[in-house]
């Protein structure tokens, strides 16, 4: 054999067994998948992987006693397991209960299935989330979640954890002492933040054993995630740097910005400077060096800050210096950033200084993700950003609130219309870009099944099949329900600008008014028009009563009216107060208190609802008392007051929990109810300004205590509430 043929030979060769290896990898790994998913059916399934051309596909087919699961990759694998389990099995699975019931002989598939994707990309996660919902989680809560990702079509998640300890080798490396960084690394619950760069050190100082095992938790999600088929986006440099480098680097050309929430200046390296383009590239080559790349990284320079200058051709140059140091240490580098500047501060990203910072960079270099493009499609007001490429993302959940709220319609058929509008350019992807996650399956099963069609979803079709899949069967009460959800907590009006969901009263700080800042009162419906919902689903429990996720909807519907009509006897209340009518007030305030019990107690039936869980997770992450102690006042602190007591943020993080409301919200009110009470009886007049100081106090001495809370749900959630329904049903329809 010539040398020539020898090549050609080899080469062929080793093609062949990297397709071999490859093949084995995507059936290997999707096989375990299936073992985690359905241990009892695993062997039932055959995995094959399929040859395509550019897009992702699946297939589903029986062979003989056999489901054949086919898929170009994990992904595409495990999203033909979840065609098979919703179309045929009837089963689902989500962050909120799930339904495996499988028979004991697997349903046939008629005739095989083939499906495609018309995105090349599925996006998944925001900033956000990994502090408003993943703070504490450990491998386990971390295995299920990437299982979740592959069985939803997710393809490209953003992955940051343990980013601070690759930024601490970084800076070890430059000669900063572990004094210097003290002053930098958030406590664990405001990573998000610190990572945008709007703040430092808060909730500090962090651990270095939380560095080193959070990075450790990190290769296994990626390598996790890379085994199925996934590209993860990596973080890269945005110019945020320590307090302590103005130490180091004197001559350094800094700039300060500040967030405006109540946080200290952060420091921003001006991207002129040469050690911008130096250090950009020492952390991408010492985080490529310890946890590979798939060439996504994200970096968000002004997020929620605005820049120095809006001169375009400045913009301009900036753009692409940020590009250029992550080019420098990866050729193949692209930047995916959230376009949330372009929403949140429209008045300075104007057509001229949006279009300077993306043109700046190659088209084939960025990624632009429409971050809440169900609430405002920035895409249109932009050129389908200039022509980079961009992802039609939903955001729907705020801060992680408790509340029932999405637009059903527009996840339905709204990816599908701007996939076949003319003039929106380069869409390539869908995603899921919520701040946190945990709450209203339904709007995540839809919004994730527009993955494999180009077509529109019809509702109509899909909800049967929706509440069959949750509950194991359908009736018509349940489909009544869930069309009145439909119409309600799931539906905004197109004359009305709400952005997410409502909060109850009850999670405000006492006022006299109807509302607060981030506890938002406002309800994208009327009140009223969501009870016909709770007496259906009322109606329909001993007939649902092993269904997990019947009981988590029932918990969650009637958790909701029950917060709704917390403003009503608030309401009166106050009424009662203005009026001087003291009998009328102690009646409505002992309702308003013993309401706040009754929710307590019907959240806490159901494990998702219980602040014990957070708080013990958040401890557990600790090695000695003094990191247990850390982590819980930073869990406590993310869901109250956000920052100190001062923090204009308070409750923008809020949750209806059990233990939260009987131990936090409850107590607050029963404050201010006393202020109120004395100020009836002509003993001391109310001055607000005085009870907001002192409770303020109150709450920073909440934040900051050690106190354990039921993590074990008690009693049964239709006993709890069919006995709520029978106590308010009456009162709540006569209710104004």
């Amino acid at each position: 054999m010539n040398f020539s043929l020898k090549k050609v030979f080899f080469a062929f060769t080793g093609l062949l067994i990297s397709c071999t290896a490859l093949a084995q990898t995507v059936e290997s790994e999707s096989y375990a998948l299936i073992k985690r998913l359905l241990p009892a059916h695993a062997k039932s399934f055959v995995v094959k992987k399929i040859n395509t051309t550019n897009k992702d596909a699946f297939e589903v087919e029986s062979a003989g006693n056999k489901i054949v699961l086919g898929g170009n990759n994990g992904v595409a694998v495990a999203s033909a397991l979840y065609y098979y389990l919703t179309e045929y099995a009837h089963c689902q699975v989500t962050w909120n209960a799930s339904n495996l019931n499988l028979p004991a002989v697997l349903p046939k598939v008629p005739q095989k299935v083939k499906k495609s994707s018309p995105y090349q990309l599925r996006y998944y996660l925001n900033y956000c989330t990994f502090n408003y919902s993943m703070s504490w989680w450990d491998w386990a809560r971390w295995e299920k979640e990437i299982d979740w990702m592959a069985l939803h079509g997710i393809n490209m998640p953003l992955a940051i954890t343990g980013e601070e300890y690759t930024w601490y080798l970084v800076y070890k490396e430059m000669g900063f002492t572990d004094e210097d960084l003290k002053g930098f690394f958030t406590g664990p619950a405001y990573f998000s933040w610190f990572w945008m760069g709007n703040m430092d050190a808060w909730g500090g100082p962090l651990p270095l054993n939380w560095m080193r095992t959070h990075f450790d938790l990190q290769k296994k999600i990626l390598q996790r995630q890379r085994a199925l088929g996934m590209k993860p986006v990596l973080p890269a440099f945005t110019g945020h740097v320590p307090p302590a480098f103005k130490n180091r680097f004197p001559d350094a050309k800094l700039k300060t910005t500040n967030w405006q929430n109540g946080f200290a200046d952060t420091y921003i390296l001006d991207s002129e400077d040469p050690l911008f383009a130096r250090i950009g590239k020492l952390f991408l080559e010492k985080q490529t060096k310890l946890l590979g790349t798939d060439h996504y990284y994200s970096a968000d320079t002004f997020n929620e800050n605005e820049p120095p200058y809006d001169d375009p051709e400045k913009l301009g140059k900036l753009s692409a210096r940020v590009y250029d140091g992550m080019r420098q240490a990866d050729p193949k580098a692209v930047w995916v950033m959230q376009g949330w500047l372009f929403y949140s501060d429209r008045k300075f990203w104007r057509a001229p200084q949006t279009e300077a910072l993306l043109k700046a960079v190659p088209d084939d270099k960025m990624i632009i993700l429409d971050l809440a493009t169900e609430i405002e499609p920035v895409w249109k007001r932009t050129k389908a950003f200039y022509g980079k490429p961009w992802i039609w993302s939903m955001l729907n959940n705020f801060g992680g609130n408790t509340n029932l709220f999405g637009r059903l319609d527009s996840a339905a058929i709204k990816p599908s219309m701007a996939l076949k509008d003319p003039n929106s350019g380069k869409l390539t992807g869908i995603g899921l870009t919520m701040e946190g996650i945990e709450q209203n399956p339904v709007i995540y099963e839809l919004f994730t099944d527009n993955t494999w069609t180009n077509e529109a979803i019809n509702l109509d079709k899909w909800l049967p099949r929706y509440i069959r899949n949750r509950y194991g069967a359908t009736d018509p009460l349940t489909l009544k329900a869930w069309n009145i959800l439909r119409n309600t907590v799931y539906s905004v009006p197109k004359d009305k600008y709400i952005r997410d969901g409502a909060e109850s009263i009850i999670q405000a700080r006492p006022t006299l008014d109807s509302a607060t800042r981030w506890a938002k009162t406002k309800l994208n419906y009327n009140a009223k028009d969501l009870l016909p919902a709770w007496d259906a689903l009322i109606k329909s429990s001993t007939k649902y009563s092993k269904s997990d996720g019947f009981k988590y909807d029932l918990v969650d519907v009637t958790r909701q009216v029950l917060a709704n009509y917390a403003l009503t006897v608030q309401r009166d209340m106050v009424t009662a107060y203005k009026n001087k009518n003291a009998a009328e007030f102690n009646r409505q305030s002992a309702q308003f208190l013993k309401l706040i019990d009754d929710i307590d107690r019907l959240l806490g039936t159901r494990k998702e609802f219980m602040l014990g869980e957070w708080i013990n997770t958040a401890r557990a992450c600790g090695v000695t008392s003094q990191e247990k102690a850390l982590y819980e006042q930073n869990a406590k602190d993310l869901i109250t007051l956000w920052g100190d007591k001062d923090c204009p943020l308070n409750e923008y993080a809020c949750r209806q929990w059990n233990g939260l409301l009987t131990d936090f919200y409850k107590p607050r009110w029963k404050q201010f109810i006393d202020e109120l009470r004395l100020d009836l009886r002509g003993q001391k007049s109310l001055d607000y300004k005085a009870f907001t100081s002192k409770i303020k106090d109150w709450e920073w001495a909440w934040v900051n205590a050690r106190k354990d809370y039921p993590a074990t749900p008690k009693e049964n959630t239709i006993t709890v509430a069919t006995q709520l329904h029978s106590k308010y049903w009456s009162a709540m329809n006569k209710a104004n």
